[in-house]
């Protein structure tokens, strides 16, 4: 085991879950991201839980993060109690509610009010060593300690069979829900992109760079026709689909980071059917 493993396990041994000091924080990984569920995998190696529509957010054991680590501005009572532990969760407010989330997180002065409503779901440890079913079992005890208002931990259960999953899929979206998630059991925390954690949806959805516009025709002269974006991967593409008429007036600006919902790739390579979604909720807002 190295110096920092070592580290870890001493810090966030299942026995200090709650005293955890706050120089542990600079050992906090990367956040770990989701891929999206393709093809046949053995359903019941997973945890699986709700995919939230909520804003992706990290307690650092003294403060609210973005996933990029920008601070988000909360009314001290919001975290108050809170454990010195480093959480990995979403701020919600409810399913269908993401913009009013997004706007609040994105405001320049926290509003006392709304935030009064608005729960962090915690749904892993970042810095715990342990494989997830453990990591779960120790977030669901330590958040029922707390007892803090405003802190709760998403509910992981298994499932025996991918027609259970999927039954649990079209339950979650009935009631309004976006998808689910599924964590495996046995994976150990690891920022960045894994198959380890997994999103699964009706449609895609990935993240790109505007790099600029097209003028809009017709009813949409004068404005926005579509948002020219560049993804990881470097390939570049137009969305104009989704786009609203406040989007068309006031787009977001080159250089920030969107998400965009598409059906699978053309034979090109390039996503069939995107349509812009939003702006990422962690990105700056700097439109007028």
């Amino acid at each position: 085991m190295d110096l920092r493993a070592a580290l870890l396990a001493v810090l966030l041994s299942s026995t200090c879950l709650t005293s955890s000091p706050v120089w542990a924080v600079a050992l906090i990984p990367a956040p770990m991201l989701a891929t999206s569920l393709r093809g046949d995998i053995d359903v019941r190696q997973y945890l699986v839980s709700e995919k939230l529509d909520g804003v992706r957010a990290r307690w650092d054991g003294r403060r609210l993060l973005t996933r990029n680590g920008d601070p988000i501005l909360v009314p001290a009572w919001f975290t108050a109690g809170w454990p010195a532990t480093p959480l990995d969760g979403e701020l919600w407010l409810g399913r269908g509610r993401f913009q009013q989330i997004s706007d609040l997180v994105r405001a320049v002065r926290p509003d006392t009010t709304a935030w009064r409503t608005v729960r962090f779901m915690a749904f892993d440890l970042p810095a715990d060593p342990a494989p997830f079913a453990q990591r779960a079992t120790r977030l669901q005890a330590l958040v029922a300690a707390t007892a803090a208002p405003h802190l709760h931990a998403i509910a992981q259960s298994p499932v025996d069979s991918r027609a259970a999953l999927d039954a649990r899929l079209r339950s979650v979206l009935k009631s309004g829900g976006e998808g689910l998630m599924l964590h495996h059991m046995q994976a150990r925390y690891q920022g960045g992109r894994s198959d380890a954690l997994l999103k699964y949806k009706p449609v895609a959805d990935a993240e790109a760079r505007v790099i600029g516009y097209r003028p809009g025709r017709g009813k949409y002269a004068g404005l926005v026709g579509a948002v020219l974006v560049e993804d990881d991967a470097g390939r570049r593409f137009a969305l104009g689909s989704g786009l609203s008429d406040a989007d068309r007036r006031h787009p977001p600006p080159v250089g920030t980071r969107i998400t965009y919902r598409y059906n699978g790739v053309t034979a090109h390579g390039t996503p069939r059917f995107a349509r812009y979604l939003r702006v990422r909720a962690d990105a700056p807002d700097s439109r007028p």
